[in-house]
């Protein structure tokens, strides 16, 4: 049974005394992380969100409290008073280890069972452990810091916003079910019944629709929710900060951003990024990585061998070109001995996974080339690839031939796999890109028409309008992303803000003036009545917290997560409800795999 605080009220955070506090009385509450008993004293070290500080139960200074010590185990609730001493032995690990508090008065506030998980940073306990007990698993210092990391990130983006003119202002979270690439989450009406709400999958609409109410700069650090398939590393909920302004282009855009994002790593790493941030195009990016987010922190840039082997008599390649794909290869300096054929064989069937149907390799050795299709290469068709590659004795050429999107897409992830297993990825540099230019739309076989790659409100590039109906796939958006260390952090455009650009934007993507109406009616009924040029970008919260803790799992930079499978462990959600909720819902279940 606890005991209440009673006067006690607390002085200090445990993690916060020095040698400078040494003779004063301090009062202190926390966990106990560890309690060690050597006959007439007591060690316990006592843990609050700000870290340890070593307090020692002295017979000598109250037999009482000591007393009530030895009852003490770990995760027990505690608040002591008592005096700061001088350690005799400094404990260099810790920062308050040069002190230790000797306590005169202890009050156990609360008991603990044995906790499942060990409350330590390297416990290695299993995920679902971790999920299931989370708030044991967040007591853990690595945890406690990354969530104050976003807290301060957060303010971070808040200060500078408010700096800047940004309005905060919150959008719905029930919303109109609108086609936006995912599924929604619907949310039944009951005063309104079989008809559905749904979560929104971002505020884009919303904000849009801010900027025609003349509310100029907006930003929302906004919940948005996705009911997908999830890979690692993505959640059904997850945090945007949504930013929009009015009366601007790309580079109005770009130039606020950088600010923001120097801002953000200044005052979160402490690391000054100069400005303005390197912009690359989305042609360039696929052309030299293969990826319209590459990874800048290490090399193995793509080459384009197509003009060397478009006559060669390789008929596997040659036959490829002549479709209309290309071959590109990568070099690895000094990876030919790093390289087995054990380890290709590895790599090919990796590059397979993307839809490769081969990998091609020449390895540079003593001036010769060791190459199992050198055989069917001319000499100056070795000699123009070598040169091409720039390749030197020691080093090993990996190529590809493909269409292009399965080029790029093998390619970019290959030189992504060996930068790993060569372990040359290097940690704490941040490489940041702009990627700009993006298509405006990509062609979906599922669907047999053309998509929006970013979305149906996407501004083209003003010189590519005229393109819109005649060649939609050359045509260039006003989109861009930002990009760092391979991941892309945040991305947004120039939004539409002309009726009839938009019309012939529907055109294209196949939307009916009926199918437009009935999916964007009220943002379509908005736009008669003045839109100014508007755009903006949305951040990736999650992705980006990563970036600045270092964490590998998104999972690691929240406080409760879902699982892959879209579950809390804890709580036990989703889950059942009763048949009368149901009832007042007006719904009725039937399970797919029902055998009813």
């Amino acid at each position: 049974m606890g005991e209440s605080m009673g006067n006690m009220r607390r002085t200090h955070m445990c993690g916060v005394l020095r040698e400078e506090n040494v003779n004063q009385e301090v009062t202190l509450m926390g966990w106990v992380q560890k309690r060690r008993n050597l006959g007439g004293l007591v060690f316990v070290d006592l843990r609050d969100t700000t870290g340890l500080v070593q307090i020692v139960f002295d017979t000598d200074v109250s037999d009482e409290a000591f007393k009530k010590a030895e009852v003490i185990r770990s995760e027990y609730v505690l608040a002591i008073k008592g005096i700061v001493k001088k350690r005799e032995s400094v404990n260099k690990e810790m920062p308050t280890g040069d002190i230790e508090v000797f306590v005169s008065e202890l009050k156990i506030l609360d008991e603990a069972e044995t906790p499942p998980i060990y409350i330590k940073d390297n416990d290695d306990v299993s995920d679902v452990m971790r999920l299931k007990y989370r708030y044991l698993d967040l007591r853990k210092p690595f945890m406690q810091k990354n969530l104050k990391t976003r807290h301060k990130t957060m303010k971070v983006f808040r200060d500078f916003l408010d700096e800047n003119n940004f309005n905060e202002i919150e959008t719905p979270m029930l919303t109109k079910p609108t086609p936006e690439g995912a599924r929604d989450y619907l949310v039944p009406s009951r005063v309104n019944p079989g008809r559905f709400y749904a979560l929104p999958q971002s505020p884009q609409l919303m904000k849009q629709l801010l900027m025609v109410s003349g509310m100029d700069r907006y930003y929302q650090i906004v919940k948005c929710f996705r009911d997908e398939d999830l890979r690692a590393n993505r959640q059904p909920e997850f945090t945007q900060v949504d930013i929009e302004m009015s009366f601007v282009d790309v580079d109005d855009v770009i130039e606020i951003n950088e600010r923001l994002i120097q801002k953000i790593f200044k005052e979160i790493k402490g690391i000054d990024i100069k400005l303005p941030i390197r912009r690359m195009t989305y042609k360039e990016a696929m052309d030299r990585y293969g990826s319209d987010k590459p990874d800048l922190r290490f090399g193995y840039e793509l080459k384009n061998l197509s003009d060397i082997l478009a006559n060669s008599g390789f008929k596997a390649f040659a036959s490829v070109i002549a479709d209309g794909g290309s071959v590109r290869a990568i070099k690895v300096e000094e990876g030919a001995n790093a390289f087995s054929k054990k380890g290709i064989s590895k790599l090919e069937k990796f590059a397979k996974t993307y839809g490769a149907k081969g990998l091609a390799w020449i390895k540079v050795e003593e001036d010769t080339v060791n190459s199992p299709i050198a055989k069917f290469l001319s000499e100056e068709e070795i000699k123009a690839i070598l040169e091409r590659t720039e390749a030197k004795n020691g080093d090993i050429i990996f190529i590809v031939g493909d269409k292009d999107s399965v080029v790029y897409d093998s390619l970019g992830h290959l030189r992504i796999e060996v930068a790993k297993k060569l372990d040359n990825i290097p940690n704490d540099v941040f490489e940041l890109l702009w990627i700009t230019e993006f298509p405006l739309l990509e062609y979906s076989e599922e669907e047999d028409r053309y998509v929006a790659k970013h979305h149906p409100f996407t501004h083209p590039m003003d010189e590519d309008i005229d393109m819109l109906e005649t060649e939609p796939h050359k045509v260039r958006a006003k989109a861009y992303d930002i990009v760092i260390n391979g991941d892309e952090i945040g991305g947004g455009s120039i939004r539409i803000n002309n009726s009839k650009l938009q019309s012939k934007m529907f055109k294209a993507l196949g939307f009916s003036e009926e199918e437009a109406w009935s999916k964007f009616g009220f943002l379509l009924e908005a736009f008669k009545y003045g839109v100014p040029p508007h755009g903006g970008i949305a951040y990736g919260l999650g992705r980006f917290l990563m970036l600045l803790t270092g964490m590998t799992n998104l999972r690691d930079v929240i406080a409760f997560p879902k699982t892959q499978n879209a579950t809390c462990l804890m709580t036990e959600a989703p889950a059942n409800v009763t048949k009368k909720q149901l009832e007042e819902l007006s719904i009725d279940i039937k399970l797919k795999d029902s055998k009813e």
